[in-house]
């Protein structure tokens, strides 16, 4: 009797043969020269701030508290399978938006707003290989997971990534390219092996090589490339269910910190925070505003921010969420405006005690 290992071979002779037999099929050429180097087509759609429809009252003036909604893109590509995993985004030194992928690759484009300098689509992308140290692609995620992205003052790129935790630094070149990278300091502790450095950002404030690094439990610190890192008080998420995934440095001191949730009942939520000082004791430490999405508010696996200013002067917020690969999830860019409150009205003289 034949086994069950000898039908399969059998089914698998036959298959072959007859494949064998038949002519082969006529491939099938593309009907227009396929173009070649980084330089994708972008399909942007826009996306309400609320996901109902119609949105609930507190939502339907286009604000939460503070925060203006200031428009919100899908972002897709029919030229490439691979414009998926975005994990952090900066703008670059002529102001175009850079990213990285969780799959090791750098995602460029441009902003495209309207008349009123709300986000209406994206422009110009290119979607190239992070590089390794011997000048070729990074090969696989143990290599390519790339989770946060800083841009020193200088121009050059810092990545972190996670699983090979590091911390890369790719010079930028005097005709604006950049070179292979070299690793720099990193804080020397042990990361869980997908639970890495998420937060990266450029932090002039203290030297011009200076960046702060964040780990998704909030663990932060604050690194120099001349110097080791050192450790600072913690920015502690709002429950153990969400993550620090981004910062993004802006005003001197202060920097913003995005937090991600997610549970199977009210899906995923995200927070962005601004803290004043991050290098002041965890006592001392004040939140300027806070920014949560959550309820009817469209959402998604947010792991990028990145801060400019908006056409009025107001800071320019800038978050964009990880699709990991699948269809219930999205690559979103949205942007709100946030003003600061007028300061409170100065106190009354105190009354002259008049003498007797």
């Amino acid at each position: 009797m034949i086994g069950l290992r000898g039908l399969l071979v059998l089914g698998l002779v036959s298959a072959t043969l007859s494949q064998c037999a038949k002519a082969p099929p006529t491939p099938v050429l593309p009907i227009a020269p396929v173009k070649a180097g980084p330089e994708i087509s972008l399909t942007t759609t826009p996306v309400p701030l609320s996901a109902v429809n119609p949105p609930p009252a507190h939502l339907a003036g286009g604000a939460i508290g503070r925060f203006v909604y200031a428009g919100s893109v899908a972002i897709s590509s029919p030229d490439t399978q691979r414009l998926h995993g975005l994990s952090d985004l900066k703008f670059g030194p002529d102001g175009g938006l850079v990213a990285v992928s969780d799959d090791g690759d750098l995602f460029e484009a441009r902003l495209k707003l309207d008349e009123t300098g709300r986000l209406v689509g994206l422009t110009d992308g290119k979607l190239s290989p992070l590089k390794g140290l011997d000048g070729q692609p990074l090969q696989g995620k143990e290599k390519g997971d790339a989770e946060g992205l800083a841009i020193l003052p200088n121009g050059d790129r810092l990545v972190s990534f996670e699983r090979d935790h590091r911390i890369w630094l790719y010079p930028r070149q005097p005709d604006g390219s950049y070179g292979l990278p070299r690793a720099v300091n990193k804080p020397a502790t042990t990361f869980p092996d997908n639970e890495g450095m998420e937060a990266l950002t450029a932090y002039p404030i203290a030297g011009p090589d200076a960046y702060l690094v964040g780990g998704e439990e909030g663990e932060v610190w604050l690194c120099k490339l001349s110097a080791p890192c050192v450790a600072l008080a913690p920015q502690s998420p709002p429950d153990f269910t969400w993550g620090l995934t981004s910062f993004a440095a802006f005003e001197g001191q202060s920097v913003a910190s995005l937090f991600r949730a997610y549970d199977p009942i009210r899906g995923w939520r995200a927070q962005v925070r601004f803290v004043i000082d991050p290098r002041a004791p965890a006592a001392k430490q004040f939140l300027a505003a806070t920014l949560t999405l959550d309820g009817a508010i469209t959402r998604d696996n947010f792991e990028g921010i990145a801060l400019s200013k908006s056409p009025t002067g107001a800071t320019r917020i800038y978050i964009l969420s990880d699709d990991n690969d699948a269809p219930q999830e999205r690559t979103l860019l949205m942007a709100f405006d946030w003003t600061a409150p007028p300061p409170p009205p100065p106190a009354p003289p105190k009354p002259m005690k008049r003498r007797r």
